[in-house]
């Protein structure tokens, strides 16, 4: 692709766009992104850009402030917004992964925009070099029931490509991915292992009180304290970040496994003397 050509004013809708743009070379070319993309880029200067709303909320004419050339939006999007931006003369890329085959399409995809295809590449050759480490790493374990939610009212089941790193990373993922469940479906699953990565909730997701109050104190995860949150960039953002949650998904499973770091950042775990008995009593 003829740089001339490429576009050079970028205005990011979505964290993960803004995170492969950073991964392929290209975060210059953004101008305007949301407060979240700072979250999962932390060399991103909100300072020098313009903060505009996400994918869903965000409105044609503040997009248009920034004077971008290309925007980058995520399912669920305006449509509204998406007419008066093409009626603008200005590209638009939609994305709606939801496995990883989609998020190396996404990849492949932007970095062509950005006329870094090689790097792109590069990207996800070492995407799929650390997931096969950790498939290899993990295969001696016995596979653990994992369940893995991205909501917790409703309780809403992780995307695919969640429940393809859970494979990796030596669990058996439960339940239907992108599903809404109920807290006595999953009880009934007995998972060896919760992960809680609630969307906009970073590391706080109150782990003791949900086993408290849905009943899940007789699970195999809260008996073992096998309970953890991931924080939600790295589970939920659907771009090379992914690794670090498959990182911290293959501690939370095998956490003695060897190979497998034990405390990787993004992870946190019940508290050993919050137990299942101890939840029980209302000590908690």
């Amino acid at each position: 692709m003829d740089v001339r050509h490429t576009p050079q004013r970028i205005a990011c809708l979505q964290p993960s766009a803004t995170v492969i743009l950073a991964s392929v070379g290209a975060l210059d070319r953004v101008v305007a992104c949301t407060q979240y993309c700072a979250d999962v880029v932390p060399e991103l200067d909100l300072g020098k850009r313009l903060v505009i709303a996400d994918s869903w909320s965000a409105k044609a004419d503040e997009i248009l402030r920034a004077r971008p050339d290309l925007v980058i939006a995520a399912v669920p999007y305006q449509q509204g917004a998406v007419g008066q931006i093409l009626k603008a003369g200005v590209r638009f890329l939609g994305l709606a992964p939801r496995t990883l085959d989609d998020i190396y399409t996404d990849i492949t995809t932007i970095a062509a925009c950005a006329a870094q295809s090689e790097r792109g590449a590069k990207v996800i050759s070492e995407m799929q070099a650390e997931i096969d480490a950790v498939r290899r790493a993990a295969a001696g374990s016995p596979r653990k029931r994992v369940f893995c939610e991205e909501w917790g009212k409703p309780i809403i089941v992780s995307q695919p490509w969640v429940a393809e790193l859970v494979q990796a990373a030596g669990g058996e993922f439960l339940g239907r991915p992108g599903t809404q469940s109920s807290a006595e479906d999953v009880a009934r699953l007995d998972p060896e292992v919760i992960v809680a990565a609630w969307c906009g909730a970073g590391d706080r997701v109150p782990l003791e009180k949900i086993i408290r109050e849905r009943g899940w104190i007789n699970t195999t995860a809260a008996e073992t304290s096998q309970v953890y949150c991931i924080s939600d960039e790295l589970l939920n953002t659907p771009a090379p970040t992914l690794i670090q949650g498959l990182h911290a998904l293959a501690a939370a499973i095998h956490p003695s496994r060897l190979g497998i770091k034990l405390s990787p950042n993004g992870l946190r775990q019940i508290k050993e003397a919050q137990t299942a008995e101890t939840i029980s009593e209302g000590l908690v």
